[in-house]
């Protein structure tokens, strides 16, 4: 696990085991406030040694950004803290996640001692503050990954922890095209010093507004290929030839999971939008 401080008291955890999936803490001086816990045992106790024992604050809260379970495993690590979500979140996890779960351990045994455990406080509507000493936690509507996803903005530091709306290679397998293309045209305007991605490296300030134009040249392209894969007499021929690269993005990114994530998602939009396996 790769361990980075992004602001005064404000942690980035990033897994070297999965996807650099993301976590992240915002340590106040009575409590800690966890964002999202990674998915492997090893990796969590790492998280939990370093706040509850290195630093001393006892994890009082939880915030799951959305249900998938590279972000949630690590729930039942932490039985004394309040798990905070998105009411869609909770109803996915107790879904989607059990059953995601089930097929993970039956190929993993690194995965035994992992479980769901259900966020205990959710809102549907709206936005959520939580306060951590001095600083205010706003918890604010980030669909488009998933129609449960939050973000958490630290809102002194301007420091936005997104969720998978944006990664390094947008993911709509389980999304929204016009939700998630809203939610990252919503980022920029919150002047942001640090943008937090789901997964892989951090974006300073001077990079969001280019970084979150990267991902919307993406999406633009993606859409214009599926597109014209409909016009072909063989669609799913034509979206096989389409790679990671005519889209704009590298093959390299994730540790070479880019392209596979490119794949799903042609796939994916093709049968939402056109109706055809």
């Amino acid at each position: 696990m790769i361990r980075e401080r992004v602001s005064e008291n404000v942690y980035v955890f990033t897994s070297e085991i999965y996807a650099q999936v993301n976590s992240g803490a915002v340590v106040g001086p009575e409590y800690a406030v966890l964002i999202d816990t990674l998915a492997y045992p090893d990796e969590i106790r790492d998280i939990k040694r370093f706040i509850e024992d290195r630093l001393g604050r006892p994890v009082r809260y939880i915030i799951n950004t959305h249900y998938h379970t590279d972000h949630t495993l690590g729930n039942n690590f932490f039985p004394r803290a309040t798990i905070i979500s998105h009411a869609l979140c909770r109803h996915f996890l107790d879904t989607r996640g059990r059953r995601a779960l089930e097929g993970f351990q039956e190929s993993s045994t690194e995965l035994g001692e992992v479980g769901i455990r259900l966020p205990n406080v959710t809102f549907d509507e709206g936005s959520a503050t939580i306060r951590v000493g001095k600083r205010t936690l706003q918890l604010v509507p980030l669909p488009g990954h998933s129609a449960d996803g939050i973000g958490v903005l630290v809102v002194e530091d301007r420091v936005l922890f997104s969720g998978d709306v944006m990664m390094p290679v947008p993911y709509l397998a389980d999304g929204d095209y016009d939700l998630m293309v809203a939610s990252m045209k919503s980022i920029p305007k919150m002047k942001l010093e640090n943008l937090v991605q789901g997964h892989g490296e951090s974006v300073l300030r001077g990079e969001v507004s280019t970084t979150v134009r990267a991902n919307l040249s993406y999406l633009t392209a993606l859409r214009r290929h599926v597109r014209t894969a409909a016009r072909r007499k063989d669609p799913m021929g034509y979206l096989e030839n389409v790679g990671i690269e005519d889209c704009g993005k590298s093959r390299i990114l994730l540790n070479g999971l880019a392209e596979d994530l490119h794949r799903r998602n042609l796939i994916a939009l093709y049968q939402k939008w056109f109706g055809e396996e």
